[in-house]
C-alpha cells in the first residue's frame, strides 16, 4: 500500500524550477511523484557507528536495547548494511493511522515538523501557536504550519496544517509565550508520533552518529587512505569529515572548511565527541582557498598551495531538492539556477588543490540535472586533467540522461532519486514479512535525493 501526504507548494516556480531539474518530458510525471515522496521520512533512520571507539557489533547491542526501551518492547530490528559496514538501518514504522486527533493542539514551523517525522522531540523555539489553556503534562495534538502562515502566540489556527502525531506538553502555554528571555529545552515530548522512529537525544553520542545513507556513501567512494592529507571543502556540520577521519583510523590529516563560523564550531564539536585528532576545522570561504603568490610549504591553514591534497570531497552548497521530509517546497527557478556558478567556483579551486594522482568527489544533496550531470560534463570538458571513474561502492541508480554524458559514464555516477521510489507503508506485520535482501534494496532506495560523482586527476 502506498503512502500519501499532503504537501503544499508555496512558488509556482517550483514545477519551472523541476522543468530545468529534468526536463519537460518528465517534469509533470515526476512533479506529483516528487512531491509526495519529498514529504514523508526515508523509509530507514540510519545510524553510522563510530568504528574508532567501538565495534558496530557492540554498537547494534546497545542500539537495539535502547530502541527496545522507547518502543516500549515492540521487535523493531537493527540491520547492519551489507556494503557500508558501519551503517545500521532502522526500519521507520508508519504513518500510524490508529492515533486519535485531539482538540488541544499544537502548531509547529515547517522545519520543526520535518524533524518530527524523522523521530526528533519538540523543542520550545520551534512552537509557534498553542490552544487557549494548555497547561504543563497536557496530551496535545501536534500539527506542522506547512505555509508559514500561523502567527506567533495564536490561540486557534485555521490555516493548512498537517498532523504529525500527539505528545505531552513540557511548557504550558504562558510559559511558552509570555517569556521575556529565550525560549529553551523540550516544548512537546512526542508520545505517539504519525512515524515511529527512535529519538536519538543523548543516546550513545560519542559512538553513533546520525547520517544520511547516501551522504555516508560518499566517504566510502572517495576512499580516503591513513596518512594522506584529506580536503573537505565544504565541511558542516562535520558527518562527512569525521567519517573521513574515522575511515582513516584517525592517521593521517583532514582539513575541514566552511565560511560560517558556528558551523565550524559545530564541526569541532563533532569531532571531539567522537574523540578524532586527526581533523583540523577552518572558518575560511572554499572560493579563495587556493594561495596566491609564495607561502610555506607544508602550511596546515588556509589558503593552500597547489596540489596539495591527496583527496577532496567537495560536497557542494546546492538546492537541497533532495532532503526529506520536507512539507513545504518552496524552491524558485531563481533559487535552483543560482548555485551552479557557485559550485563551479568551489570545483576550479578543488581541482587545483588535488595532486596529480589524487582523488576528487563532488556531491550534492539535490536532484537536478544542472547541479549534478551537467556539473559533470562541464568538469570532463573545462579540466583536461580529470578523468572520471567508477564508484565502489555502487548503491544508488545510475545518472540522468539529458547532459551529454555517454551511457558509460552514466553509469559510473551515482543519483538517489526520490521520484523513482513507490512509497510503502510499514507496520511490524509487514516488516515480518521481508526479507533482509528486500529491507536493503529499499533503505538504497527509499532515502534523501542525493548525486556522487568521482573523477581522478591525470598528470
Amino acid at each position: 500500500m502506498t503512502r500519501k501526504m499532503v504537501v503544499k507548494v508555496k512558488s509556482v516556480s517550483f514545477l519551472h524550477a523541476l522543468i530545468t531539474a529534468v526536463g519537460p518530458l518528465r517534469a509533470e510525471r515526476k512533479y506529483e511523484s516528487l512531491l509526495n515522496n519529498l514529504s514523508h521520512p526515508p523509509a530507514f533512520t540510519t545510524v553510522r557507528v563510530n568504528t574508532h571507539l567501538t565495534s558496530v557489533e557492540h554498537a547494534r547491542s546497545l542500539l537495539a536495547e535502547e530502541i527496545n526501551e522507547q518502543y516500549k518492547g515492540l521487535n523493531v530490528p537493527v540491520l547492519q548494511h551489507p556494503d557500508l559496514l558501519d551503517i545500521l538501518l532502522i526500519p521507520v514504522i508508519g504513518p500510524r493511522k490508529d492515533l486519535q486527533k485531539l482538540t488541544n493542539q499544537v502548531i509547529v514551523g515547517a522545519q520543526c515538523g520535518n524533524a518530527v517525522l524523522r523521530g526528533a522531540h519538540v523543542y520550545a523555539p520551534g512552537i509557534i501557536s498553542a490552544s487557549k489553556f494548555m497547561k504543563c503534562g497536557d496530551v496535545v495534538s501536534v500539527y506542522s504550519d506547512i505555509e508559514g502562515k500561523c502567527k506567533r502566540g495564536a490561540k486557534e489556527f485555521l490555516g493548512t496544517k498537517v498532523f504529525i502525531g500527539n505528545g505531552i506538553a513540557e511548557l504550558s502555554r504562558s510559559e511558552l509565550f509570555n517569556s521575556n528571555g529565550p525560549l529553551k529545552g523540550m516544548g512537546i515530548k512526542m508520545t505517539e508520533p504519525i512515524y515511529l522512529s527512535p529519538s536519538f537525544d543523548n543516546m550513545l553520542s560519542s559512538y553513533v552518529f546520525l547520517q544520511n545513507l547516501p551522504s555516508s556513501v560518499v566517504s566510502y567512494v572517495l576512499n580516503p587512505q591513513p596518512g594522506q592529507r584529506v580536503l573537505d571543502m565544504c565541511a558542516a556540520p562535520g558527518g562527512k569529515t569525521t567519517h573521513l577521519a574515522t575511515l582513516m583510523h584517525d592517521a593521517g590529516e583532514v582539513i575541514a572548511m566552511d565560511k560560517i563560523a558556528e558551523k565550524v564550531k559545530k564541526i569541532k564539536q563533532n569531532a571531539t565527541l567522537l574523540k578524532l585528532n586527526s581533523i583540523k576545522a577552518f572558518c575560511y570561504d572554499g572560493t579563495k582557498a587556493l594561495a596566491v603568490g609564495k607561502k610555506e610549504d607544508g602550511q596546515d591553514e588556509p589558503p593552500f598551495l597547489p596540489e596539495s591534497f591527496d583527496r577532496i570531497l567537495l560536497d557542494a552548497p546546492c538546492s537541497g531538492m533532495g532532503q526529506r521530509p520536507n512539507m513545504a517546497c518552496s524552491w524558485s527557478l531563481k533559487e535552483v539556477t543560482s548555485y551552479q556558478p557557485l559550485q563551479r567556483k568551489l570545483f576550479r579551486v578543488a581541482v587545483q588543490l588535488l595532486k596529480p594522482g589524487g582523488i576528487l568527489v563532488y556531491s550534492t544533496c539535490t536532484i537536478t540535472l544542472s547541479e549534478n550531470e551537467e556539473q559533470v560534463a562541464w568538469a570532463l570538458e573545462t579540466f583536461p586533467c580529470l578523468r572520471l571513474q567508477s564508484q565502489e561502492p555502487h548503491v544508488g541508480g545510475e545518472g540522468m540522461m539529458g547532459a551529454g554524458l555517454s551511457p558509460e559514464q552514466l553509469k559510473w555516477l551515482q543519483r538517489f532519486d526520490p521520484s523513482d521510489i513507490i512509497l510503502q507503508e510499514m507496520d511490524l506485520n509487514l516488516l515480518q514479512d521481508f526479507k533482509y535482501e528486500d529491507l536493503i534494496s529499499l533503505a538504497n532506495k527509499d532515502c534523501i535525493g542525493f548525486f556522487i560523482a568521482k573523477f581522478i586527476k591525470v598528470q
